[in-house]
């Protein structure tokens, strides 16, 4: 079997198994206790705090946050900084292409009372600073815009409207800033992430999309960000998030995390000039095939393709009978019989947004898999529009 959906989760590596074992089995203390072993279990989970730091290059570990999924720790940014701060104003901007988590946790404000502005996207999947300029008000107290798409692989120039935000808060004062939040699960390990460089207040991290575990995610959140906990309990996390900690997991997360960011660059060269060569066989090879997402600011490792007259489902059912394991979308979705709601965004009209197939390539994809693919590609989307309604040949 061939993987091509690594957006969507990626292989526990050795590594980060390994140093996850130990936290299973013999040290398993709560690291919330004062005996020996659980300042052994809280020093091993302050290390991955330090890791995961360092990958995003934050001024301090304790601005690490861990959280059970990439998903918590993005609703916990949106409805933290809401409920924090509502009191003082009840706008917040976003995208219409964020992943389900940004976008069903904005809509949840929504029925409290916040006003929410989608912003929409150009036809890369983009969105642009002088949008969010346009959309600010004096009631405006977050901007919550991901840094790379899920499905399209499109990077958002977060640095430009951290820039534009940083500016505009310093004539609003503190007590009007507006906070700036990017879902960066997608782009962490993939792509060079400076917080500070960004300008952003928090950002969202998932363990399983570098090859750490499933079940654990971190929430930066800069010094002085005062947000409202989504989880309440014990004093975990410095009084912020209650649950005792998942120690084997951010252990993994840690070791994942650290492991991804030395081999970053060397892989993110390679998966661009697979990337690169595999859309421009597919674009050749095979007619009335259209690129979604921006064609060079997008991910290293991320290809979407839209065949038109057909449906993504059957390709993808059909590329599993030769051995290969890739999507339409989000992994979050692949239940649905709903288009895309990115493509949708991006202006393709239902009947080709439900042809789409994303590729998305790991540390272990190999060129001769590609090369595997477009022998077995072409001839899927031929059988599959021959058996089309609305394919005329």
């Amino acid at each position: 079997m061939v993987y091509l959906d690594n957006a969507g989760t990626t292989a526990l590596r050795a590594e980060a198994l390994n140093a996850m074992m130990e936290f299973m089995s013999e040290n398993y203390a709560n690291p919330s206790s004062i005996y020996r072993g659980a300042g052994y279990a809280k020093a091993a989970v302050d290390a991955a705090r330090e890791k995961v730091a360092a990958a995003i290059s934050a001024a301090r570990p304790n601005e690490i946050f861990f959280t059970g999924s990439g998903s918590e720790a993005v609703n916990w940014a949106i409805k933290g900084i809401a409920l924090e701060h509502g009191g003082r104003g009840r706008h917040i901007i976003t995208t219409a292409v964020e992943h389900h988590a940004s976008l069903y946790a904005a809509k949840s404000l929504e029925k409290q009372g916040f006003d929410i502005t989608f912003l929409p996207c150009d036809e890369f999947g983009m969105v642009h600073a002088e949008q969010v300029a346009d959309a600010i008000r004096p009631d405006t107290i977050l901007v919550s815009v991901m840094m790379a798409n899920n499905e399209v692989g499109t990077i958002m120039p977060i640095a430009e409207i951290g820039a534009l935000l940083a500016e505009l808060n310093a004539q609003r004062g503190n007590e009007k800033r507006i906070y700036f939040f990017t879902d960066a699960i997608q782009a962490v390990g993939h792509i060079p992430v400076d917080v500070t460089a960004l300008g952003v207040d928090l950002l969202a991290i998932s363990g399983h999309k570098v090859y750490g575990p499933k079940g654990v995610g971190a929430l930066y959140a800069k010094r002085g960000v005062k947000m409202t906990p989504l989880i309440h309990g014990g004093g975990q996390e410095r009084g912020r998030r209650g649950g005792t900690e998942n120690v084997a997991g951010i252990v993994g997360m840690g070791a994942a995390i650290e492991l991804a960011m030395a081999e970053m660059d060397a892989l993110s060269e390679n998966h661009r000039k697979m990337r690169d060569a595999l859309i421009a066989e597919i674009l050749t090879k095979i007619p009335h095939s259209r690129l979604n997402g921006h064609p060079t600011r997008r991910l290293p490792g991320n290809v979407n393709i839209t065949f038109e007259f057909i449906e993504g489902e059957g390709i993808l059912l059909l590329l599993d009978s030769k051995g290969f394991s890739a999507s339409s979308g989000s992994a979050c979705t692949s239940g649905s019989l709903d288009p895309s709601h990115v493509l949708l965004a991006m202006g393709l009209p239902h009947e080709m947004a439900h042809g789409s197939l994303r590729l998305s390539f790991g540390k272990d994809t190999q060129k001769s898999e590609l090369d595997k693919l477009l022998e077995v590609l072409p001839e899927i989307v031929s059988r599959l529009r021959a058996m089309s309604p609305l394919y005329s040949g």
